[in-house]
C-alpha cells in the first residue's frame, strides 16, 4: 500500500497569509504533489513528433506551573494544519515539526542532496517519491513538483485546451526558466514562491506556495532531465519506468474522477498528444538516469538501494551543531563586532536582582524590563547617525543627530525574546515586529525553526535580533540564517541579548562576522545542558511563571 499525502495548504513548508508580513508555518517531510499520478513505461520512437504549444505564454500566556507545554505561535488560517499529518502510510505518521538547521557551525549551508525523478505521465513518480521520504525517515523534506510550472496559457491556448488539443507534455508547456530559479534557491536553502496551477481551470491560481531548501529535495515531473540545467542541480537522477497500459489506465482514472475530464477527450489527448510527447521527449532522457525503477513504487529492492546511498550522503555532509558550537572557540579573543554595556552599578545592581534565584516573580519582571531598556537603547545607538540643524523655541538653531536609518524592525526569537518587544517599541515609535519561534528538539539536542513571520520586505530593514539569553549561539545562528535567506544584509542585524556566554558570542561573531552583537553581560562558561553559568536560569519560565513546580 502506498503512502499517500494529506492535501493541505501549505504543503511543504509555509504559507503568506498577509500583505504586511510572512507568515510561514514550516513543517517536516514535506510537500503535497499537485500530480498524484501514478507509473509509466518507455517505448521506441514511431509516430511523427507532436506539436508545439507556441505560441509561448506573455505571463506568467500563562500555562500551569507544574510543566509548560510546548506551543507555537499561530495565525488563525494556519492553524487548522497544525494537527495534520503530511505523510500517512499503513506502518504509521509522519507529523509536522520543526527545521533542524541547514547550515553548518560557520553559518555557511550544508548542501543539500538533490533527487530528480523522471517517467512518464502516470508513471508513479509520485508514489516513489513518498516511498523514499517515509523510508529516509529524515527531519526534513522538499517535494517540488514540476506541474507547478506550466506557463500562463494565452486566450488562443485554452481554447485548445478545452477542446483537448493542447500540449501540456511538450518542452514549451513548462516555464522552464522560473522553474531552474526555483531550484537553484531550493538548493541554497532559501524561501521560494511556487505557483499553484489549476488543471481545472488551466490557469494558475493567484495565491503561492511558500517552500524552502532541505536536507533532502526531491524534484519529480514528466520532462527532469529535458532541460541542461536542471540536470546540473540534480545528484541522484531516477527514472520511473511503467508499462505504457497501466500508465493509460491510471490517466483515465486520475484525469475523470479528479479533473473533471470526459473518457473521450482523455483518449484523444492520450493518442494524439501524450503518447507522441513521450515517445519524443520523456523516453529518450532516460539515457541520463542513474538509476531506472521498473514497475515504480512496487519496487521496493530499489526503493531501499535508493534510501541507503541518500543515507551515505547525508552522514557525509553532517548536520550536528549545537554540541560542536559549544566547545569550538574557548580561548580566543572577544570579537569587535561585541559591544558590552559599560559595567556600572546600576547595570551590576540590575543583574544581582535578576540572577538571584530567591528573587520574586513581580520583581524579576520589574528590573528584567529595566534591564532590557537599556541593552535596546544601548544597541540603537549603534545604528547610523546623520547630522541635523533645528531650530529651538527660542529661535537659537541647534546641530544635532537623527538615526539615518528609517526602515527599523525588531524581531524576537520566541518566547523569551517576545519580553524585549515592549521596550524597543516604547523606544521606536512604529516600528514593525517580526516573530521567529525557535525550539530544541530533546531527542537531537539542536534547534528547530517552527514559524516565523517577518515584514515581506525584510531586506529593506536594520533589523533588531531579540532573544533573552544566548548561551551556545545555535538559536541565534538560525534565526540570522533565516533573515539572510530572507535577504537581509549581514551588516544590517543586531543580535540583542541580557546574557550572553563566550561561546555564543564566539559562534555568531565568527559565522558571521559583520553582525554586530550587543549585551549586557558575558559569563564565561556553559553546562553540559548548554545552560549559561553562572547565568539566570530559564529566563522564559522566570518571566512567564512557566517553572516546573518541585513536585513535578
Amino acid at each position: 500500500m502506498a503512502a499517500t499525502f494529506q492535501q493541505f495548504d501549505p504543503p511543504s513548508s509555509a504559507s503568506s497569509d498577509s500583505d504586511r508580513c510572512d507568515d510561514d508555518r514550516v513543517f517536516s517531510t514535506d510537500a503535497c504533489d499537485e500530480d498524484n499520478d501514478a507509473i509509466d513505461m518507455y517505448a521506441v520512437p514511431q509516430s511523427p513528433p507532436p506539436p508545439s504549444p507556441r505560441p509561448p505564454s506573455t505571463g506568467s500566556q500563562k500555562s500551569p506551573r507544574s510543566r509548560r507545554q510546548r506551543t507555537t505561535s499561530l495565525s488563525q488560517s494556519t492553524k487548522k494544519t497544525c494537527t495534520e499529518s503530511i505523510l500517512r502510510s499503513h506502518t504509521r505518521t509522519i507529523y509536522t515539526a520543526g527545521r533542524p538547521p541547514w547550515y553548518d557551525s560557520t553559518g555557511q549551508q550544508v548542501e543539500p542532496f538533490v533527487i530528480g525523478i523522471c517517467g512518464g505521465s502516470a508513471s508513479g513518480k509520485t508514489t516513489v517519491a513518498e516511498k523514499i521520504i517515509e523510508s529516509l525517515d529524515v527531519p526534513w523534506v522538499t517535494l517540488l513538483s514540476m506541474d507547478s510550472f506550466y506557463k500562463v496559457l494565452n486566450e488562443k491556448q485554452h481554447e485548445q485546451a478545452a477542446k483537448n488539443e493542447y500540449n501540456f507534455d511538450h518542452p514549451d508547456a513548462f516555464d522552464f526558466d522560473l522553474l531552474a530559479e526555483t531550484l537553484q534557491r531550493l538548493k541554497e536553502g532559501k524561501k521560494v514562491e511556487v505557483p499553484i496551477y489549476n488543471f481545472v481551470t488551466h490557469s494558475r491560481e493567484n495565491r503561492t506556495k511558500t517552500m524552502y531548501g532541505a536536507n533532502v529535495i526531491i524534484f519529480e515531473g514528466i520532462l527532469t532531465f529535458y532541460n541542461a540545467e536542471v540536470l546540473k542541480l540534480l545528484d541522484m537522477k531516477l527514472f520511473v519506468d511503467t508499462d505504457a497500459d497501466v500508465r493509460l489506465a491510471r490517466r483515465l482514472r486520475r484525469d475523470i474522477s479528479q479533473r473533471g475530464r470526459d473518457l473521450e477527450g482523455v483518449l484523444k489527448l492520450y493518442c494524439n498528444v501524450v503518447k507522441p510527447a513521450f515517445l519524443h521527449y520523456i523516453a529518450p532522457s532516460m539515457v541520463h538516469a542513474d538509476i531506472i525503477v521498473p514497475r515504480g513504487g512496487d519496487n521496493t529492492v530499489a526503493i531501499e538501494l535508493i534510501v541507503h546511498h541518500v543515507h551515505t550522503q547525508l552522514q557525509k555532509r553532517g548536520f550536528k551543531l549545537r554540541e560542536k558550537l559549544a566547545h569550538s572557540y574557548i580561548g580566543q579573543p572577544l570579537p569587535d563586532s561585541l559591544h558590552l554595556l559599560p559595567s556600572t552599578p546600576q547595570i551590576c545592581g540590575l543583574h544581582t536582582f535578576i540572577r538571584n534565584k530567591e528573587t520574586p516573580r513581580d520583581e524579576f519582571i520589574f528590573y528584567s524590563k529595566r534591564l532590557i531598556r537599556l541593552v535596546i537603547e544601548y544597541a540603537l545607538s549603534l545604528l547610523p547617525f546623520k547630522e541635523v540643524i533645528v531650530e529651538t523655541p527660542q529661535g537659537v538653531l541647534y546641530e544635532g543627530k537623527r538615526c539615518a536609518s528609517e526602515k527599523i524592525c525588531g524581531v524576537s526569537i520566541l518566547r523569551a525574546g517576545e519580553t524585549m518587544e515592549q521596550a524597543v517599541c516604547d523606544v521606536c515609535k512604529d516600528i514593525r515586529i517580526g516573530k521567529i519561534l525557535i525550539q530544541t528538539n530533546f531527542d537531537t539536542g539542536e534547534p528547530e525553526l517552527y514559524y516565523l513571520r517577518l515584514p515581506k520586505d525584510i531586506k529593506d530593514y536594520k533589523v533588531v535580533l531579540m532573544d533573552a539569553t544566548v548561551a551556545t549561539g545555535a538559536a541565534a545562528m538560525m534565526a540570522i540564517r533565516v533573515l539572510l535567506d530572507h535577504d537581509v544584509l549581514e551588516e544590517n542585524i543586531l543580535v540583542v541579548s541580557l546574557l550572553m556566554a563566550e561561546s555564543g558570542v564566539h559562534s555568531i561573531a565568527y559565522a558571521f562576522p559583520n553582525v554586530q552583537i550587543v549585551t549586557s553581560a558575558l559569563d564565561k562558561e556553559i553546562n553540559d545542558k548548554f545552560y549559561v553559568l553562572p547565568g539566570i536560569g530559564n529566563f522564559g519560565d522566570r518571566y512567564f511563571g512557566t517553572e516546573p513546580s518541585d513536585e513535578s
